[in-house]
């Protein structure tokens, strides 16, 4: 097969590495994983990626989650458009604002108060904040590979793009900011039952992605979830859900709602925003009022709620809950992941796929990945083989065997089965 052109992808690249670190504004993006040329996207259309090349990919990234309805969804470009032509950023509420959050605690009925941020990691840092304030405890437990954010207490024993490219845990900050931050394995309740023996009294929040998606999609066991809802309820910490990922993609109403548990404080971003930067956190009232001006834990964000933002996830959400359009993306997923599977199983190549609603993952290893550990022992050589197999065939995967893949409902039966044909021709070729 014929390699694509990427001549303006490559001198873009050249350039931009003279501008900023790495020629990127986030790592993951620069291909240091998978080899190659990153590629410059000119627009995304429906289910595609169109670069400035002219190359034309399936997306499988969407931007790591947000775009539900596919690029540039109509009722959403439309809400843009609108909102841009009344003002971009006000300083000051807008009925949006409202709009939005009651559209938002209507999904989350756990999500009793919240406030509009401007990304995961902002929402991940405040939940803690306001964890430790409401338990006046100082130690937080987190689980390894799982992402919170770039927040400096967060970044330990982190997945996504710190696995990916093999850095140092948290390299810039000062050991005593991560020395309240305790790591346990995913999945591992004798080693959190024991961590809670010895540091109970200390502990003011766990905080978990309910399915793992920076460190590729890993399920909990069943009752994982229960039982974290149970020793934090014991030893009066908080469970803190980050959602950024998977809510709204799992399911309709998030993981809490697909594992029937419920948490202390939510974090969410992605799909809320509907393609441009936002983030929420919200919980208990109880807890939320010691923000200020209610209380007295200070957080603030001059672009925090900007109408923008919150006209395109009010748009998103909107017509996403009015069509079937997260069931056709989860459809999607489901598809993808078993014409994965078969292709792999066709060339002889070992590989666990999963699918979670509209996201799926697979990861190329024999025996079934359930945490760090038995994620980190995936083929990344091969991943990087395939993943420029794929480009070549017009498949645009996550630059990274350490990430959740996405669908949405413009992924329809047809873009699939041209997915599944490349996937085919790529694993006979590796």
């Amino acid at each position: 097969m014929t390699e694509l052109s990427t001549t303006r992808s490559e001198a873009l690249f050249s350039e931009a590495q003279h501008l900023m670190p790495g020629g990127v504004s986030s790592p993951v993006r620069a291909f240091k994983s998978v080899g190659g040329v990153p590629r410059f996207i000119e627009r995304g259309e429906g289910p595609y990626l169109v670069d400035v090349d002219g190359n034309r990919y399936i997306d499988y990234v969407l931007s790591f989650g947000p775009l539900l309805l596919g690029h540039a969804p109509e009722a959403v470009t439309r809400a843009v458009a609108e909102q841009a032509a009344k003002g971009s950023s006000y300083g000051a509420p807008s009925p949006l604002e409202v709009d939005l959050a009651e559209t938002i605690q209507g999904i989350y009925p756990s999500m009793e108060r919240l406030r509009f941020v401007n990304s995961g990691t902002e929402g991940a840092m405040s939940a803690v904040r306001a964890a430790r304030a409401y338990t006046g405890r100082d130690k937080v437990v987190k689980f390894d590979g799982h992402y919170h954010g770039h927040a400096d207490l967060l970044l330990a024993k982190a997945g996504s793009g710190v696995a990916t490219l093999g850095l140092p845990d948290s390299p810039g900050v000062p050991a005593a900011v991560t020395a309240d931050t305790l790591v346990v394995p995913f999945n591992d309740e004798a080693t959190v039952r024991e961590l809670f023996e010895r540091e109970g009294e200390h502990i003011a929040a766990v905080l978990v992605e309910p399915i793992a998606g920076n460190m590729g999609l890993v399920r909990p066991r069943e009752g994982f979830l229960a039982f974290l809802r149970e020793i934090t309820e014991a030893h009066g910490a908080l469970l803190v859900f980050d959602e950024v990922m998977v809510g709204f993609r799992v399911h309709p109403g998030g993981a809490q709602a697909l594992y029937g548990v419920t948490p202390d404080v939510t974090n969410l971003g992605k799909v809320i925003g509907g393609g441009l930067p936002v983030g929420a956190y919200g919980g208990r009232a109880e807890v939320m009022r010691l923000m200020a001006p209610d209380g007295p834990v200070y957080q603030a964000g001059t672009l925090s709620g900007n109408p923008l933002a919150m006209a395109a996830g009010l748009a998103l959400l909107r017509e996403a809950q009015s069509s079937d359009a997260w069931q056709l993306a989860a459809d999607a997923a489901r598809q993808t992941a078993e014409a994965i599977q078969s292709a792999a199983d066709a060339a002889g190549v070992p590989v666990q796929t999963d699918a979670v609603g509209a996201m799926f993952g697979f990861f190329l290893n024999e025996q079934p990945v359930t945490d760090y550990a038995s994620a980190a022992t995936s083929d990344t050589a091969t991943f990087a083989r395939l993943h420029k197999l794929l480009l070549d065939r017009g498949v645009y995967l996550p630059p990274s065997p350490f990430e959740a893949c996405f669908t949405s409902s413009a992924h329809t039966p047809e873009v699939v089965a041209e997915a599944a044909e490349a996937f085919r021709s790529a694993f006979a070729a590796l």
